[in-house]
């Protein structure tokens, strides 16, 4: 079982250098490769969502947000996104943290939930969340610029909760 508790601002840091590689690399998340610290934070807690870290022996090794994909007639349809830490890859804290927040976004009164922008190249994150209930409903072609792949498909997921 891997804890993952609620986020508090002291964890910016942790959380902060989880993602900022995340960005840098700009192959998984549909963000400005020059985003600062500041600006990525601000992107993970903005108004609306739900921050939760995923530690393990005292280190914090995931985060992921959970909020409302829209709002009005869509506001019950969760919305998440997730961040694992390199060297924790391949451990369980992916699915450890969606398997959460599918009970959390539950909670929140959430009847679904829908990725709006899975980027096709990222296999293990496509196969996990095909695994874990999800079905494409959608497929963008070539929606997404790839520093080294050039354009490649963007996917949208959906699953009931």
């Amino acid at each position: 079982m891997i804890p993952i508790r609620p986020a508090t601002r002291d964890d910016d840091d942790a959380i902060a250098n989880i993602i900022m590689p995340i960005v840098r690399a700009g192959e998984t998340y549909a963000l400005d490769r020059d985003m600062t610290q500041e600006q990525v934070l601000a992107f993970w807690h903005a108004p609306g969502n739900s921050v939760f870290v995923a530690e393990v022996g005292g280190h914090v090794l995931g985060s992921y947000f959970c909020r409302a994909n829209k709002a009005g007639g869509g506001r019950h349809v969760a919305n998440c996104g997730y961040a694992t830490h390199a060297s924790a890859t391949g451990r369980g804290i992916a699915r450890a943290m969606a398997e959460h927040s599918f009970e959390h976004a539950r909670a929140a009164g959430f009847r679904a939930m829908q990725y709006n922008f899975v980027i096709a190249s990222n296999d293990r994150a496509v196969r996990l969340w095909l695994s874990l209930g999800f079905e494409q409903v959608g497929r963008l072609p070539g929606a997404f610029d790839h520093p080294t792949l050039g354009e490649v498909d963007a996917l949208v997921l959906y699953r009931r909760l």
